[in-house]
């Protein structure tokens, strides 16, 4: 209750702070994030299979995919058509909120075995080098803990088989080989983390 109360009174505080950024009202930043939150979810915990969350990731990666959607180096029509005309001030004070807003990960069934099996796989190839030991994230590396399940096997067989242009090609390198079977577990595992 009281993490509740603290969080609210900082996003009042942001909307208050925020709006000399926009160059209006406080409600033009809201109105950003409300658009947001119709695909990324309302505390962006995403409900929508292919929609990444993106509570809690960091602030420096989430800016960084906004700009290279908004200079049409990352091609997804819903979100080209988003952030078109947004402003760097924008798009810093949306990284801003979502960046501070607590993941929740997965829900349902965990299947012990595939979820080991994940860690392992997890462990073995190192992911916690750049993604941190408890896979949230750094700077503009993404947060993997508590991503949708579905969206995380996605990206990765994306980026070992054909990635998609403005993205490190670090992470192509690093699943070069592993399997769809491998790549399912980690997803498990990642998926569940909080």
């Amino acid at each position: 209750m009281k993490q509740a109360a603290g969080r609210r009174a900082w996003l009042a505080a942001l909307f208050i702070l925020a709006g000399p950024v926009f160059g209006q009202q406080p409600g033009a930043l809201a109105e950003r994030i409300k658009g947001c939150a119709a695909c990324h979810g309302a505390d962006g915990n995403s409900q929508m299979s292919g929609v990444p969350s993106i509570a809690g990731q960091p602030k420096v990666f989430l800016e960084t995919q906004l700009v290279l959607t908004r200079e049409g180096m990352r091609s997804t029509a819903v979100m080209q058509n988003a952030v078109r005309g947004m402003s760097d001030k924008e798009i810093t004070a949306i990284a801003i909120h979502y960046a501070a807003l607590p993941v929740r990960g997965a829900s349902g069934k965990t299947d012990a075995a595939l979820d080991k099996r994940g860690r392992e796989i997890a462990g073995k190839f190192r992911c916690g080098t750049c993604h941190l030991k408890n896979y949230r994230g750094q700077q503009q590396i993404p947060g993997l803990a508590g991503q949708r399940e579905e969206y995380l096997v996605f990206t990765m067989i994306a980026f070992r088989d054909n990635p998609p242009p403005g993205v490190d090609t670090q992470m192509s390198a690093a699943l070069y080989g592993i399997s769809d079977a491998e790549i399912r577990a980690m997803a498990h595992f990642l998926s569940r983390l909080h």
